[in-house]
């Protein structure tokens, strides 16, 4: 049977994605917290810039934090109790029943999720959890939503990849063969400038697709819209709806 090819679309732009996506809030984490039996050895998988990790290596005595571009991780928090590898979602080298916590942060759409799982439950302790979650389009104001949901869908649209499709409808209809735990609902809120709203635009793989495409980067110009309403300098509170998939494992 052919593998599945790797998805990498943010080693281009790993110092933009490292600086400009939102921070999850701490609310998520202390309710995965509340479900765990010990804290002892955590996977973050598709770490990214070690978002998580960071805020796992708080609480747990070993980190381990797992991705499949070079570029991102050159970009990753250090902390002496995080240990970075290069390593797809699934297949890795760790031990078996190995980790108390496993956490994936807007990544799980990327992967063949029938062997990440089955790798998931051979590292996982028997017990242990898994902490999928993603967050959606962001609101700030009603006329400027209107504006950036438009070069989502129209601009920007055509080149986002098909699972993007599984963040629009919060992961429902994707497999989660584990004793799920119902979850609530978070929020990331921030205050930001419209020189951070670019600079998250321009971390969008779709983005990044149609640059390299046209050879332009179209986020200028939906900025010149976007001017017309927000101020340069000024701030404006952004909120970004999280969900959270919460299993356990055999």
């Amino acid at each position: 049977m052919k593998m599945r090819e790797h998805k990498d679309y943010f080693s281009t732009q790993a110092n933009v994605y490292a600086t400009f996506r939102p921070t999850y809030p701490a609310s998520i984490y202390e309710f995965i917290f509340q479900h765990l039996k010990k804290k002892r050895r955590a996977w973050d998988c598709a770490t990214g810039n070690g978002q998580v990790a960071r805020h796992l290596a708080n609480y747990f005595e070993e980190v381990y934090a797992t991705d499949i571009s070079q570029k991102q991780l050159d970009q990753a928090i250090q902390q002496n109790n995080i240990f970075y590898s290069l390593n797809p979602a699934e297949k890795t080298s760790f031990p078996d029943d190995h980790f108390d916590l496993i956490t994936v942060g807007q990544a799980l759409h990327w992967f063949d999720r029938d062997r990440f799982y089955e790798e998931v439950k051979r590292v996982g302790k028997p017990g242990a959890l898994l902490a999928v979650w993603g967050y959606a389009l962001m609101y700030i104001e009603p006329a400027i939503d209107k504006v950036i949901m438009n070069f989502y869908d129209n601009i920007v649209g055509p080149y986002w990849d098909q699972a993007r499709r599984l963040v629009e409808e919060e992961y429902r209809s994707i497999s989660f063969p584990f004793e799920e735990l119902p979850t609530p609902k978070f929020f990331i809120t921030s205050t930001w400038t419209i020189t951070h709203l670019a600079g998250y635009l321009e971390s969008w793989s779709a983005t990044q697709k149609y640059i390299q495409t046209h050879g332009v980067n179209p986020v200028p110009a939906l900025l010149k819209d976007v001017e017309q309403l927000w101020e340069q300098e000024t701030t404006k509170s952004i909120r970004f709806p999280v969900f959270l998939k919460l299993g356990r494992i055999d």
